[in-house]
């Protein structure tokens, strides 16, 4: 009988939010509700039936990417979303029994990459009431020789945490026969970046970014991994030909020049970020400090109920089941975030007024009842 290999027998599937109904307002997959820039608009109109009917040639995107990041285009491979590019490295570095260390919670997917291949899952975790801080210590530690994959995301979903640069280096340093994988694709509302140090004195570097977030273009599905020109080339092996398609290639370049499209989005962002992070705490909850566009929340005992009403009016936030009480909200735009803010405090009133007239009815007929 045809079996599956067994490393994907034991794979858990990943069910995406987005199977679970259609609503107003989704606030659960750190998309921008601003959308893309108008330019990436006008780009795709004036697309002709002869562009779409043939196969797209990824080159010339590269090259728009390469001189954005920074980079020589031998060193910036585009892939299908950041996902594919976990992909061709886990497939392209990893053998069965190599460890890869990752710092939990984190993106689902890399686990689910690396365990293709066969290869073990070294999990190093962070703890809420250590403020979700990166585990230095516990990461160097972790490294022998088996280590051939450390991921790092910086900053994390979903805890919005940084790393800085320095701790990254060691990190590096201290594993030269492994990958270093930083995925920047919260980049843009964080600032800081390990781009500068590809094909430098880190030769096992590797940065990867995504047009997903600040862009605003996340249903093209257009990332890029950048790394040495040599293991970038052994990256193009297995990658597919026209992995990336010919409506993200031909907006990149218009998505790329609108440097003031992304400017104004990123600060929005992060200034109605820092707003509704006072606003959770107004409410009684607590909140994480964030890099990325998103916050992550503690809602504790309220957290089923909250998510629930905020589905009934239309309103997607993300669990995190791993996380005891917490969910992950997107930041949206201003007057987005007020309605969610106006949402979760009408919740909890509407919660805590059938209690309050029992009691008040309670109340009144002890006073009713006659003195003994």
């Amino acid at each position: 009988m045809l079996k599956a290999r067994q490393c994907l027998r034991d794979i858990r599937e990943y069910h995406s939010p987005l199977s679970q109904g259609d609503f107003e307002l989704r606030l659960d997959m750190n998309e921008s509700t601003t959308g893309c820039s108008p330019r990436v608009l006008a780009r795709l109109q004036h697309m002709d039936a002869k562009k779409l009917a043939l196969y797209p040639p990824r080159e010339s995107g590269e090259a728009v990417v390469a001189a954005l990041l920074g980079k020589s285009a031998t060193q910036v491979l585009l892939t299908n979303g950041v996902d594919e590019g976990i992909d061709l490295l886990c497939r392209g570095y990893l053998e069965p029994g190599d460890e890869v260390i990752l710092v939990v919670p984190t993106f689902a997917m890399y686990e689910i990459f690396a365990q293709v291949t066969g290869a073990k899952v070294v999990r190093i975790a962070t703890t809420a009431e250590e403020d979700f801080a990166f585990p230095t210590d516990k990461v160097l530690e972790a490294i022998n020789p088996r280590t051939k994959l450390i991921v790092i995301t910086n900053p994390n979903n979903p805890t919005g945490i940084a790393v800085d640069r320095y701790t990254i280096t060691r990190i590096a340093q201290a594993a030269q026969d492994a990958a270093i994988l930083v995925d920047e694709a919260y980049f843009d509302y964080y600032g800081q970046s390990m781009i500068d140090q590809v094909g430098l004195l880190l030769p096992n570097l590797f940065v990867a970014r995504t047009f997903s977030k600040a862009y605003g273009m996340a249903g093209f599905r257009v990332g890029a991994l950048a790394g040495p020109a040599h293991h970038i080339g052994v990256l193009r092996r297995i990658s597919g030909p026209f992995n990336v398609n010919a409506c993200a290639l031909e907006v990149l370049r218009d998505a790329v020049t609108d440097r003031q499209f992304v400017t104004d989005h990123v600060n929005q962002v992060k200034e109605t970020r820092e707003w509704f992070a006072k606003q959770i705490e107004e409410i009684g909850f607590k909140s994480w400090p964030s890099q990325g566009n998103f916050v992550l929340v503690n809602f504790g005992e309220e957290k089923e109920y909250l998510l629930k009403q905020m589905r009934e009016w239309g309103i997607a936030l993300r669990d995190r089941p791993d996380l005891p009480g917490c969910v992950r909200i997107t930041i949206g735009k201003q007057k987005e975030m007020e309605v969610v803010a106006m949402g979760l405090k009408q919740a909890l009133d509407n919660k805590k007024k059938p209690a309050e007239t029992q009691e008040t009815a309670e109340t009144q007929n002890e006073e009713e009842q006659p003195a003994p």
